[in-house]
């Protein structure tokens, strides 16, 4: 079974037990969190499509660590006129593992209770 979520506004395709880095979540370490934005689930061999997210579909995660990414240089010059600035940056994310899948349940349909007809007398 998997599942698409979105998650921080980036779609990931998970699977249980998957460790990932997601965008940096406001979550402490050891917190369960859980995401309701599944777009897409798939189970034995039954897919299911959300317009645009599947109803009562939800994903729990298990917080492992805040860590940071590579750092990335980000140089700026301008040629001839002494022009050089040279800046850093490291993005911030955190590590989930993947615990289980709330099951995508079908829509209770009410059914409206039939009005009485009134017989013309």
């Amino acid at each position: 079974m998997y599942a698409i979520v979105e998650i921080g506004g980036k779609q990931f395709k998970v699977t249980k037990d998957l460790r990932l880095y997601v965008p940096r979540l406001q979550a402490e370490i050891g917190d369960t969190v859980t995401f309701d934005r599944v777009l897409l689930t798939s189970e034995n061999g039954t897919v299911k499509v959300g317009a645009p997210v599947v109803d009562g579909a939800s994903v729990s995660a298990k917080v492992l660590d805040h860590v940071k990414g590579d750092k990335i240089i980000v140089f700026k010059k301008k040629r001839r006129k002494g022009y050089k600035v040279k800046n850093g940056h490291r993005q911030p994310y955190t590590q989930i593992s993947i615990d289980s899948f709330g099951g995508a349940k079908k829509k209770a349909t009410k059914k409206k209770a039939e009005a009485p007809v009134k017989e013309a007398a």
